[in-house]
C-alpha cells in the first residue's frame, strides 16, 4: 500500500526571497512545513550563498514547474576581480591571483557587449549536473575533473551597475541554465584578469519578480498569526499565473468531462481558428454560476484536442 502523504491539499505558487546560507531545498522544506502542504517543489536552484527569488510550487502547481524552469532569469551580481576560487564564488578556496588592470566603464561595457546574444558555456565542476550518475560537485570534491559539454544559452541583457576596483557590479538576464559564476569568470578573462562571485541575487524568473516575494522570517511570523492558514494562503499566486503565455480555450461542462476521462475532442467542436496547431492551450471549464476553473493543458494533434496535463485538484 502506498504511503499516504501527510499535510493538507494546497495549490498555488509562493514567491520566496531565499536568504544566503541555506540550500534551495532547505528553503523549500521550511516553506512546505509552514504551509503544512502535502506536496511542494521549487523551480530552479539557487546556490547556498545566493539570495533572491525562489518560486515554490504547492500541490497542482508542481505540474507547471517545468514551464517555470524553462523561463528566462535575471540577476544582480558582484564579482571580485584578481582572485579566482575553486567554486567560482566566495565559498571556495582561492586558487589563482592576477593583477587587476586599469579599467574604464567604457572598456567594461565594450566587453559586456560581446556577451550579448547566443553563447556557449561550459558548466562548472561545482554544479549539481550529473555525469554517469554522479553529481559533478561530488567528483570535484574528490579532486576529479571531467569533460563537460558546452551548453547553448542566450544573454538577453548584461549591464554594468558599478565599478570600483576590484569589485564589479552587473545585472544580467539570460536563458535557463546560465551559470552566472562562469559568466563572471569569462568576463574577467576578457578584461585581462580572473574573478569570483561575492554576491548573487535573482531578481526575476519569467513573469515573477522578487519585489513580490516574501522572506522566511515573514513566513514564520505569519505562521504564528491568529489564522495562519488563511494568512499564508493569501500569499499564493494561482497555478495559471505561470501559464500566461499560453492561449486560452474554454470548454463546456460536457467537453470537460470527456477530457477528464481521457477522450480527445474533435477540433470541429472548438474555436481554435486563431491559434497555431503547435501551441499548447490552457483549458478552462465552466463550473457553477458560469465561473471557470483551470482544467489542464492540451495540444492539437490529428485534428483532435488532447490533454497533456490535468489538474484534478483544482476542480471545484
Amino acid at each position: 500500500m502506498a504511503r499516504q502523504r501527510r499535510g493538507r491539499d494546497v495549490h498555488g505558487i509562493l514567491l520566496l526571497d531565499k536568504p544566503a546560507g541555506i540550500s534551495s531545498n532547505r528553503a523549500l522544506q521550511i516553506a512546505k512545513r509552514l504551509f503544512q502542504a502535502k506536496k511542494a517543489g521549487h523551480t530552479g536552484s539557487l546556490d547556498p550563498f545566493a539570495t533572491g527569488l525562489l518560486p515554490i510550487c504547492f500541490g497542482e502547481a508542481t505540474k507547471v514547474s517545468a514551464f517555470m524552469l524553462d523561463s528566462d532569469k535575471c540577476y544582480r551580481a558582484t564579482a571580485k576581480l584578481g582572485e579566482a576560487t575553486t567554486t567560482a564564488d566566495s565559498e571556495g578556496e582561492v586558487c589563482e591571483n592576477l593583477p587587476v588592470p586599469e579599467l574604464s566603464e567604457a572598456g567594461i561595457n565594450s566587453v559586456f557587449d560581446g556577451f550579448i546574444g547566443s553563447q556557449t558555456q561550459i558548466p562548472p565542476m561545482y554544479s549539481a549536473l550529473k555525469q554517469d550518475g554522479k553529481k559533478l560537485y561530488e567528483l570535484a570534491r574528490q579532486g576529479i575533473e571531467v569533460e563537460r559539454p558546452a551548453r547553448n544559452l542566450v544573454i538577453h541583457k548584461l549591464s554594468l551597475s558599478g565599478w570600483q576596483a576590484p569589485e564589479l557590479n552587473f545585472e544580467v538576464c539570460s536563458s535557463k541554465g546560465t551559470y552566472i559564476r562562469v559568466l563572471a569568470e569569462d568576463i574577467a578573462k576578457k578584461l585581462g584578469s580572473c574573478a569570483h562571485l561575492t554576491a548573487l541575487r535573482r531578481t526575476r524568473a519569467g513573469d515573477f519578480h522578487v519585489k513580490g516575494a516574501i522572506t522566511l522570517e515573514q513566513l514564520e511570523l505569519l505562521a504564528l498569526a491568529e489564522n495562519p492558514i488563511e494568512s499564508l494562503n493569501e500569499l499564493l499566486f494561482p497555478v495559471d499565473a505561470a501559464l500566461q503565455d499560453f492561449p486560452v480555450l474554454i470548454l463546456s461542462q460536457l467537453q470537460a468531462i470527456e477530457i477528464q476521462h481521457g477522450r480527445p475532442l474533435d477540433i470541429g467542436d472548438l474555436d481554435v481558428s486563431n491559434v497555431p496547431a503547435t501551441d499548447l492551450f490552457r483549458m478552462y471549464a465552466k463550473g457553477s454560476e458560469e465561473k471557470t476553473y483551470l482544467l489542464g493543458m492540451a495540444k492539437l494533434e490529428d485534428q483532435k484536442l488532447k490533454s497533456v496535463r490535468l489538474f484534478p485538484g483544482l476542480v471545484p
